[in-house]
């Protein structure tokens, strides 16, 4: 698999990560051996970066992957803090973060955390310079190596962007969010922080596999936070009502090339766009993963294809999303 570097980190992971929020909840139920099922099977396509959170079922998606790291040293794993208490600014705090990373270097069993993100927290933790100090205090007590931030919106990785230290920006890119491409990705890549582009295919929209009478499971936000009950509603579906979401990707299917899935080329689409570090789709079995994995492996799509996915997105989708995040 193509290897890219990680922004600040300075290290080179494959352009395909995995993304671990389906092995902790709120995606329906996955048992254990799945889950490190799926790991082991990202691994051996070729992943080499892995993605979670303190949150992703109370810290279940970080006691699994610790599994796999024993097994597995080398891989670079990234987790993310600070969704796990009530999200006001103040709780933003460097005795927090040590209590955090804390919990985290235990269910994960290192003694360094390769990199820590802010989990999408209040817009104004990002002007705040207590919070980086915080941060920069992490990485010289030897609790973290690195720290990124994960956004909800342009505003707030252009923030993060041009905090010095910060080395990732982790952010909603797919064939349904193109804002980013117009000025964090070229931001990212000239400060030299990295991209990891997150929910690249829409909550699975872009899967293909969903039609209207498509029922998702109670405890799956596709079910729950379509109208943004419990998070951020452009975690679900991008923010894209699911109804026109299925139109666009009617309209998508056609770009398809022969042996290609429409997740692999919504994936590809994704690692064209210049400044891009990895990819985290997630996966909920290892056909899944491996499947993911392969994406890396076809061209670059053509000319055609990247201005006929701008042209539905322009139709369809930008009307819902781009003046929201």
């Amino acid at each position: 698999m193509e290897q890219r570097v990680l922004g600040r980190t300075g290290r080179r992971v494959g352009v395909v990560g995995l993304g671990a929020w389906q092995l902790g909840a709120d995606w329906g139920e996955v048992s254990e051996a799945d889950a490190l099922a799926t790991l082991r099977a990202a691994v051996e396509a070729g992943t080499t970066f892995i993605d979670t959170a303190d949150v992703y079922g109370d810290g279940r998606s970080e006691k699994i992957i610790g599994k796999l790291i024993k097994e597995r040293p080398g891989l670079t794993v990234a987790t993310k803090m600070g969704r796990r208490v009530q999200q006001t600014p103040d709780v933003y705090t460097l005795d927090n973060f040590r209590a955090w990373t804390d919990r985290s270097r235990e269910n994960l069993g290192v003694d360094t955390l390769d990199l820590v993100q802010l989990h999408c927290p209040p817009s104004t933790v990002f002007d705040t310079d207590e919070v980086f100090d915080g941060l920069d205090t992490l990485v010289a007590e030897g609790r973290i190596a690195a720290y990124g931030v994960s956004v909800e919106t342009v505003a707030e990785a252009l923030t993060a962007i041009a905090r010095p230290g910060v080395a990732t920006v982790q952010i909603i890119l797919n064939a349904f969010r193109l804002k980013p491409l117009e000025e964090v990705l070229p931001a990212a890549e000239k400060a030299g922080v990295g991209i990891i582009a997150r929910v690249p295919l829409a909550s699975g929209l872009l899967s293909g596999k969903y039609g209207p009478q498509t029922v998702f499971a109670e405890n799956d936000h596709r079910n729950f936070n379509r109208q943004g009950a419990a998070f951020d509603v452009g975690e679900t579906f991008s923010g894209v009502e699911y109804g026109v979401g299925l139109q666009a990707v009617d309209r998508l299917r056609g770009l398809v090339p022969e042996g290609m899935t429409l997740a692999q080329f919504a994936l590809r689409w994704i690692i064209d766009q210049p400044g891009v570090s990895v990819v985290i789709p997630g996966a909920r079995n290892p056909q899944q993963a491996q499947a993911n994995a392969a994406a890396a492996q076809f061209p670059p799509l053509t000319a055609e294809a990247q201005d006929e996915v701008r042209n539905v997105y322009d139709d369809l989708i930008r009307p819902q999303v781009h003046h929201r995040w």
